[in-house]
């Protein structure tokens, strides 16, 4: 059986839809899955010992530069690549107008939700089979659901995304017991305040445990910095790539993080995290999993370094 997963974005709804690659690894063994995917999160699939060939999309560039002829080159590249081979089931767990075209691209059988259920219901005019699932579900569990009931199987094992940090060298990092700080994170509404970030990392400090400050852009860079430098001991990561940081996140004894990707896949990683929110609401799209983790805050709240740390007791003592 040769089955085609499209979940493109973002990167937390990416790392969601792991389970569902172990699931049907575990139903089916010898199911071959692909995997379409925007080529700046092809990482985390490949992560997966179960998927065996990306096939990345480009949309959130292409689209920025659709006059340019390569653009257009790389999108005949891309439809040629997807329709290689052909597909016992195409199954899009997005629901998406965005995804269901993309999807519609490939040879085979396309599934995915009713359109009551998608998250964009013209997505499910694509769709040559439709499976209801819940609105009212966390997304890991719609994203198994639908598969489930597109393969004929029950979803009832313990979540599982199924993946391992690699073993990459990482040789700015001490030795010592360090704790992950993810400060960023897409939109300002969403940011905890720097003055309980120092709060938070002083205490962690004076635990004996190193604290580590990843970031991406210039402005969450520069964010790193100024904690790093209120912080004793504190380290700014280096810039790093997606399976560098599952390294980090996978080593850490516990990561702290905002409403962000990378916390979703410290929780897919099995490392202890407490996951805080700000400005949205975590119950259908909060940190989700098998291993220790703690959604704290919620949408107009502000949690205090103080409430951090006791959700953090359990794994520091």
């Amino acid at each position: 059986m040769r089955i085609l997963l499209v979940k493109t974005s973002s990167l937390g709804d990416v790392i969601h839809n792991l389970p569902v690659a172990t699931d049907i690894r575990r139903h089916f063994p010898e199911a071959r899955i692909d995997w379409c995917v925007e080529e700046g999160f092809a990482q985390i699939p490949r992560l997966h010992p179960a998927v065996g060939r990306t096939v990345p999309v480009a949309v959130r560039r292409w689209r920025k530069a659709l006059l340019r002829g390569e653009t257009w080159r790389e999108i005949g590249d891309f439809q040629r690549r997807l329709r290689e081979v052909d597909y016992d089931l195409v199954l899009d767990t997005q629901g998406l107008f965005k995804s269901a075209l993309l999807a519609s691209r490939a040879r085979g059988p396309l599934a995915g939700y009713t359109g009551d259920s998608a998250r964009e219901p013209l997505a499910a005019r694509f769709y040559d089979r439709h499976y209801p699932v819940a609105r009212d579900l966390h997304a890991v569990v719609r994203n198994r659901c639908l598969a489930a009931a597109a393969l004929g199987y029950a979803a009832d094992d313990p979540v599982d995304y199924g993946i391992a940090a690699p073993a990459l060298a990482l040789d700015w990092l001490p030795a010592r017991p360090y704790l992950v700080l993810l400060t960023a994170t897409s939109r300002d509404d969403k940011l905890w305040p720097e003055a309980r970030w120092i709060e938070l990392g002083g205490e962690l400090a004076g635990r004996g445990l190193t604290v580590v400050l990843p970031a991406g852009s210039a402005v969450e860079r520069a964010r790193a910095a100024r904690l790093a430098a209120a912080i004793p001991g504190a380290l700014a990561a280096p810039a790093m790539r997606l399976d560098a940081l599952a390294t980090l996140l996978g080593g850490a004894r516990a990561v702290v993080g905002v409403d962000t990707g990378l916390t979703h896949l410290a929780v897919a990683l099995r490392t202890p995290t407490v996951a805080l929110y700000t400005a949205t609401e975590p119950g259908l799209t909060g940190v989700y999993g098998s291993g220790f983790h703690r959604n704290l805050g919620g949408a107009g709240q502000c949690p205090t370094a103080a409430a951090v740390l006791g959700e953090l007791a359990p794994v520091l003592a």
